[in-house]
């Protein structure tokens, strides 16, 4: 675990400016609430992608299949797909996590006309870098995106794990089902049982099952090498700096 507590105290300071951001302050009303997930969205899409790509490096997806050399983060990463690409919604179904965050969002009235429209852009073929300039958002949004597709370009398993780790949240879930259930209570016609929901599942299942896995994969994919226990400190400080720079656009489109 000395290697894990190196890279926390190496990414101590952001991490910390992150929890206390004032994004959380603004977030009082609907109209807040809506502008957040319009731009917090674009995340929770390119999640999967990182996600992807890990399971892509680090298990086997190729035919003839062969055992990958990482038991314990194979494991981890089948664990995270299986929730994250088909977990249980509120209502019973089969979704994935960007499916179940749409369909919250339509709920309480926020606009998906961007996002998806984004997202058949890039199905359709076109390069990322022109589907994002077609999107008629905060260029702190586009250079999120572009730094996580930055990540995974790379080819390398240790630095997309530390972004995948530490660059996404951790204890941000808790806060915002406190600001739900506070506007709910306030505003009783939104309906916001299903965003709730979706942050919910997020609690269980980072603190009971995936954070753990994930600290253990850092431990396997940095073993002994100095050099990548400093990449992925690099990456992982990165991540949250663009974290931050993304809740500062959505601070700011708040108003």
């Amino acid at each position: 675990m000395e290697k894990i507590q190196v890279l926390n105290n190496y990414i101590a300071a952001v991490r910390e400016e992150l929890l206390h951001h004032p994004l959380y302050q603004k977030i009082v009303d609907i109209h807040g609430l809506r502008t957040f997930t319009e731009g917090h969205v674009y995340a929770v899409w390119d999640f999967m992608s990182l996600l992807k790509a890990l399971q892509a490096q680090l298990t086997c997806v190729k035919v003839p299949w062969f055992a990958s050399p990482y038991p314990t983060t194979r494991y981890l990463i089948n664990e995270i797909v299986l929730a994250e690409e088909s977990d249980e919604y509120i209502d019973g179904r089969r979704l994935s996590h960007f499916e179940m965050y749409l369909d919250a969002m339509r709920g309480m009235g926020s606009s998906v006309g961007q996002i998806e429209g984004f997202v058949e852009i890039v199905k359709n073929g076109s390069g990322m870098e022109e589907a994002l300039l077609l999107q008629p958002i905060d260029e702190r949004i586009r250079d999120f995106v572009r730094f996580t597709f930055e990540v995974i370009a790379s080819n390398e398993p240790h630095k997309i794990a530390s972004a995948f780790t530490f660059g996404r949240e951790d204890l941000i879930p808790d806060m915002f089902t406190s600001i739900l259930r506070e506007i709910q209570s306030r505003f009783p016609a939104a309906d916001l049982s299903k965003m709730i929901y979706y942050f919910q599942r997020h609690i269980e299942l980072d603190g009971d099952e995936h954070g753990p896995l994930a600290i253990k994969m850092i431990e396997e994919l940095a073993g002994d090498d100095e050099q990548k226990l400093e990449e992925m400190a690099v990456v992982a400080k990165e991540s949250l700096k663009k974290r931050l720079a993304l809740w500062d656009a959505i601070a700011d489109n708040i108003g």
